[in-house]
């Protein structure tokens, strides 16, 4: 298959995913689409390599990854961050609800060994499943390294399709309140003001002619090579992931007006890095054959709802405390499922089908995007790396 071929297939399949999740208006997310595409081509036709194939090797898909995520941290102001603590609260609710009934329920059903391997994952994203898959194989449990690889390609299906409908029900939910004048309209205002704000005090910095995309650029990999600098530095002493780093320092980065808001759509980049970061997830699903999914059909999707269950049990219970709504707490438990950049496309694909309204989608935005993006951060980049690390020790 030549290159050209190859990329013309897989855009092809990221517009049919995009055409579906419009024409349902988000019901069926694009990225669930996308997923079903590319394991239909890995089992038929499609060559195991052909996202690198394509030009998307994973240098690239890093790199990419380093500003994307530098660029998300854009969204959030210091401010914002320190207030989304209820979101971290719920995320780790979700965590502890998906820990307790798979070791206590899931060990009955599936045993002891099965459900160590299968938490982490469940919970998190490739590093945790490699990580238990390694342990796994060095323990001579060579079916389950398999599960904890395929439940990282195959958890994701059961989490877009639901947080798709938390998130319809909670923007419908918002705009009935956005619409009676119960949530003051002076929240979207304000947003709107921050931003503008931000982009006048960076742009100040520099002569409008000089900021060009190519300076966008440059500021944006400054930052996330500092953080990337900082994550090295810190490594001896402690384990932080650097797009951790790189979504705080792109936070702190837009606070001070360094870089604008939403600086890599400014310097027009910011499509082609979501397309390729989205081939790069999907490369994923490249081993996971028919009868692989058939052996582990049984403990992959008794965990899998057993996860789902405990996340939501746990998670209403902590928004009812913390008086969150039950579809966004559920919601931002549910990121553990699949984190950056599903959390994301999924929840700008259900602003956009709810709203044509620029100023009622800003306040979706604003109220949905956020904890979205933190509660991603928590479960899978942080979390389920520290849990796989501790689960090791018990094969």
């Amino acid at each position: 298959m030549s290159q050209m071929l190859a990329l013309v297939i897989l855009t092809l399949i990221l517009f049919i995913g995009d055409a579906v999740a419009v024409r349902t208006k988000a019901w069926i997310p694009s990225i669930f689409v996308c997923a079903v595409l590319m394991l239909l081509g890995y089992w038929t036709f499609f060559p195991k390599d052909i996202v690198a194939l394509a030009g998307i090797p994973t240098s690239v898909a890093t790199m990419l990854m380093y500003l994307l995520i530098t660029n998300m941290g854009t969204l959030l102001s210091l401010k914002e961050l320190k207030a989304q603590w209820k979101t971290i609260v719920i995320a780790l609710s979700g965590i502890v609800g998906v820990i307790a009934v798979l070791l206590t329920i899931g060990v009955l059903l599936f045993g002891f060994e099965t459900m160590i391997i299968a938490t982490p994952p469940l919970v998190g994203g490739l590093v945790s499943s490699l990580i238990m898959s390694d342990a796994a194989s060095a323990a001579g449990l060579s079916s389950l390294a398999v599960l904890g690889i395929v439940i990282y390609v195959i958890q994701g299906f059961a989490g877009y399709p639901i947080t798709s409908i938390m998130l319809k029900k909670e923007g419908k939910r918002l705009l009935k309140l956005y619409q009676s004048g119960d949530l003051q309209e002076k929240q979207a205002d304000k947003v709107e003001k921050s931003n503008e704000g931000d982009l006048k005090k960076s742009a100040s910095k520099l002569p409008e002619r000089y900021n060009t995309d190519f300076f966008k650029f440059f500021k944006l990999a400054l930052v996330a090579y500092l953080a990337y600098l900082v994550s090295t530095l810190l490594a001896p002493v402690v384990d932080i992931s650097a797009f951790v780093i790189c979504l705080l320092f792109g936070v702190i980065a837009s606070s001070v007006g360094f870089l604008e808001k939403q600086v890599l759509q400014k310097a027009n980049g910011f499509g082609f890095a979501i397309l390729a970061l989205m081939l790069f997830v999907l490369d994923g699903l490249n081993n996971a054959t028919p009868g692989m999914l058939l052996e582990l059909l049984y403990p992959l999707l008794g965990s899998i709802v057993l996860a789902i269950i405990g996340m939501y049990i746990f998670s209403f219970i902590a928004g009812k405390v913390l008086k969150v709504s039950k579809y966004l707490a559920f919601a931002v438990s549910l990121t553990a499922l699949y984190g950056f950049p599903a959390d994301y496309i999924i929840t700008n694909e259900v602003i956009k089908s709810l709203t044509d309204d620029e100023k009622e989608k800003e306040m979706l935005t604003s109220h949905m995007l956020p904890p979205m993006l933190v509660g991603g951060f928590i479960t899978v980049t942080i979390v389920s790396v520290i849990l796989a690390g501790l689960f090791v020790g018990f094969l």
